[in-house]
């Protein structure tokens, strides 16, 4: 033991300080203890390199990261693994898959370097917030002495001279500081796991290391590095509030509950399946909540909203009550404010933050997920639906059920003979076993998944659509397989989003984990070419086409191979052309080991075969005025459909 230690202080520099503390660092819900920080991930330059990254190397020699059941992700121990990545917004979404897949009460932090490293952060840092998941960031500045001003890669504003590139994180956190002394740290790092750990405050979370001062030497209370244990609460929800709630379905004739991402953070689905089994309510899910009930529960109506049911959105419609578990409605799970259309219908909102319980002037039932449904359930011990109601929920289901197959399992190819994307969907829900999980954020196919995918476990459905961010897909399967390596990890991906962000597969390689990207080729952008053909904007610039004399983007499909881009990257390709191939591509990539590495699966589609209506609207504003004729329909047609629009701010007692 050194001097200082025995006098009750060690001499780190920040960067040292950071690493130690975050070792130390634990979660603990229900009596299951876990790592806080899982690992680091990061890339370096001039702004990191000699303080986080001199930490991080020092670490390392003393404590080698060691692979468990293939993961090198920290379970306990003293290690803290640092994983090289090769995009900044893209290991902010590794950290946020991870994350997620863990319910929230583990994360990885993530350093950059000074200027365009850290800048690169900020998408990433504003999916987390959205979505609510606890991310670390650890961007570096330049010199808090400002003594070399002005830096390589350092915002100059005159007129403030305290400003640099960080602040454009501070709309997207949920905790920012910047630490321009060492002595400044220890609140800030206090402060930093008080807001991840926080059920309710959880997001992005910031803290600006100038460059200078990572590496300055400090003698630090000893205190600060001792195991910290953060009790992750579950929030009771208030009796009253409760007793309100049942009175309110014991007098409705047509509930509906609406189960959301909070269900899953909660660990609350065994508690809706009871709840849904003995009320008989019929339950539908957001794109957060999906896999709240598993495919075969009696009540399961599927997804919700604009990507939703037809089984699901009928029931909305007719609801008069409807009792929303741990969501946010969004714009896409209330159809822009047309689902719900029952005169009379309210609002129950059992949620863990107090603003999301308040909204659709609904009764604020404020309280963690499982906790509530449980005070519920027992308020209403004689409440049960009427048979013929849970047989009409039943029937309307079968119905959809009989659509999803078809859809799956199409009688006719379209007639240049390249699958669908429903197909495709079929295929890979069919050949995945029960455990495994889909991963998947932007472009049709998330809102295809919605709709078409069958769940079988509470883990098996990863889909972020709060940002809905392209590139989030292969980043974030990286951070799924590394946060539960006994599940095989399908990552379905367009084009458009493979094309911006598909680094992550050398990541992979690196790190010898195999995920399955299924990468769909259909040369262009097929959720908003569907989209702009709607609104009467044609397709326009939606497709990767050549241009031509014309002078526009109208000539043949591109040239492009990405089956090659997956090849050169260090990926296993397997390139398929019809069902039966694409069974066999997805059966061989199954059976090959976790340590593999990532495993690509190219398959072309038609973009112009959609799936199922579901028979609700999304609010994209039209041109009021036009020259096009495609342009003045689609704009009568908006109008039609915003006559059905409610401001949802809760009726007077009918």
């Amino acid at each position: 033991m050194s001097d200082a230690e025995a006098s009750g202080t060690v001499r780190l520099t920040v960067g040292q300080a950071v690493v130690r503390f975050l070792v130390a660092q634990w979660t603990e819900r229900d009596g299951q203890r876990q790592r806080a920080i899982a690992g680091v991930l990061g890339i370096f330059g001039h702004g990191n390199v000699a303080g986080l990254g001199q930490a991080l190397l020092q670490h390392e020699l003393a404590h080698p990261p060691q692979r468990v059941n293939g993961s090198i992700a920290a379970r306990d121990g003293g290690t803290l693994p640092y994983v090289l990545a090769r995009n900044e917004q893209a290991m902010v979404h590794t950290a946020v898959g991870y994350a997620r897949h863990l319910d929230r009460l583990s994360t990885w932090a993530v350093t950059a370097s000074i200027g365009p490293g850290s800048t690169n952060m900020v998408t990433g840092a504003a999916l987390a917030t959205i979505n609510r998941i606890p991310v670390l960031l650890l961007p570096s500045a330049g010199f808090a002495t400002r003594a070399a001003s002005p830096l390589l890669q350092e915002l100059e504003l005159p007129g403030q001279p305290d400003r640099d590139v960080n602040d454009a994180f501070r709309p997207v956190a949920r905790f920012f500081d910047r630490v321009q002394r060492p002595e400044q740290l220890p609140a800030a790092l206090l402060g930093a796991m008080r807001v991840l750990t926080d059920p309710v405050e959880t997001g992005a979370v910031v803290i600006s290391l100038p460059q200078d001062v990572q590496a300055q030497a400090h003698d630090w209370p000893i205190e600060l590095f001792a195991e910290r244990v953060w009790s992750v609460r579950r929030t009771p929800p208030d009796p009253t509030a409760i007793a309100a709630a049942a009175a309110l379905i014991e007098a409705a004739h047509r509930p509906l509950l609406v189960a959301g991402g909070g269900v899953h953070y909660a660990q609350a689905e065994d508690a809706l399946a009871e709840f849904a089994t003995r009320t008989g309510i019929p339950v539908a899910e957001t794109q957060a909540g999906k896999g709240s009930l598993l495919h075969g529960h009696a009540e399961l109506m599927g997804a919700i909203g604009v990507t939703g049911t037809l089984a699901a959105n009928i029931l909305a419609q007719d609801a008069d009550l409807v009792i929303g578990v741990g969501t946010r409605w969004s714009d896409f799970t209330t159809a822009s404010r047309t689902l719900f259309q029952h005169p009379g219908v309210r609002f129950i909102n059992l949620n863990v933050a107090p603003s999301d319980a308040a909204k659709l002037g609904g009764l604020a039932v404020v309280g963690d997920a499982r906790e509530s449904l449980r005070a519920l359930d027992t308020a209403l011990p004689r409440y049960a639906a009427d048979p013929a109601k849970r047989r009409r929920h039943r029937s309307l289901w079968l119905a959809w059920n009989a659509q999803v197959r078809e859809t799956y399992h199409p009688v006719t190819q379209p007639g240049d003979g390249r699958l669908t994307q429903g197909s495709v969907l079929g295929a890979v829900n069919e050949g995945a076993g029960p455990r495994d999980v889909v991963v998947c954020a932007a472009g049709s196919m998330p809102g295809d998944l919605h709709q078409l995918w069958r769940v079988h476990d509470r883990k098996g459905y990863h889909v972020e659509y709060g940002y809905s961010c392209m590139g989030y897909e292969v980043p974030a399967g990286l951070g799924v397989a590394l946060a539960d390596p006994s599940r095989t990890v399908f990552v379905l991906v367009g084009d458009g989003s493979w094309l911006m962000m598909n680094s992550e597969i050398v990541t992979a390689v690196q790190e010898r984990v195999k995920i399955i990207v299924v990468l769909v080729q259909n040369h262009g952008f097929g959720s908003i070419g569907a989209l702009s053909d709607s609104l009467g904007s044609q397709r326009f610039a939606t497709a990767y086409r050549y241009r031509t004399d014309s002078g526009r983007l109208d000539g043949g499909p591109l040239p492009v191979d990405l089956a090659a881009t997956a090849r050169g990257l260090g990926a296993t390709v397997l390139e398929v052309h019809e069902h039966a191939g694409l069974a066999a591509a997805i059966a061989t990539a199954r059976a090959l080991p976790f340590h593999g590495g990532p495993v690509v699966i190219h398959v072309e589609t038609d973009p112009l075969v959609g799936t199922p209506d579901s028979g609700a609207w999304w609010d994209v504003p039209v041109a009021q005025v036009s020259d096009l004729g495609t342009s003045t329909a689609a704009y009568e047609d908006y109008r039609s459909h915003q006559k059905a629009q409610r401001p949802l701010i809760g009726p007077p007692d009918v």
